[in-house]
């Protein structure tokens, strides 16, 4: 069956691959055949996003949209949710979620005990990404309380912007000093970071 991967990451910072082994992993044990990989690094309450557009457009009816978790696919509002959906759905794409274990029955001809499972995924999926965008949101009420405390302090106070991880810079740095061929990916990889890190440690660390 033929099968595309959708990977998210929400930043430049993160990995947005860093699911792509497992996945791959799960594709071979389910004897999926995988076209290709949709890496983007964009925020999930985006629904206008490149890789995912494009998935959707070459993806034909059968098809399996495999992601590691609903949140990777969606921390959409309801409207954007269910356009999204509608839009999956019009393809005739098997959605397959790595870790909802319901949902990969969906890769198997069950007959009518896959059709009733196909309706139960679809209200856990709905489900999971109501919880998805409920927590982005929580977390961007929390961060805004936290600025709007400190400028209730000291109305001059301004943020400073993201502190340097200081274990990640050593141990990127240490990386970078041991093997100073290595490329960025493999830095990377090691670190358990992005590239994009990799590359500004190494453009700060000069």
């Amino acid at each position: 069956m033929n099968t595309h991967l959708y990977l998210r990451a929400s930043t430049k910072d993160q990995d947005a691959n860093r699911a792509k082994a497992a996945l791959e992993t799960f594709a071979t044990q389910h004897n999926l055949t995988i076209v290709d990989v949709y890496s983007e690094n964009i925020s999930g309450t985006k629904l206008d996003r490149p890789e995912l557009i494009r998935l959707l457009d070459v993806a034909q009816r059968g098809d399996v949209l495999l992601c590691e978790s609903v949140d990777r696919l969606s921390r959409l509002s309801q409207t954007d949710w269910k356009s999204l959906k509608a839009s999956i759905e019009a393809k005739g794409l098997k959605l397959v979620i790595a870790d909802l274990p319901t949902t990969h029955i969906l890769v198997e001809d069950m007959g009518i005990t896959g059709q009733i499972m196909e309706v139960i995924n679809g209200m856990l999926i709905d489900l999971m990404s109501t919880m998805s965008r409920l927590d982005q949101e929580k977390r961007v009420e929390r961060i805004n309380q936290g600025l709007a405390k400190k400028r209730a302090v000291d109305p001059n106070w301004k943020p400073s912007g993201k502190g340097k991880n200081v274990e990640l810079w050593a141990k990127v740095n240490s990386i970078i000093t041991k093997h100073p061929t290595m490329g960025a990916d493999d830095v990377a990889r090691l670190a358990d970071c992005g590239v994009a890190t990799v590359y500004r440690i190494k453009r700060e660390s000069k």
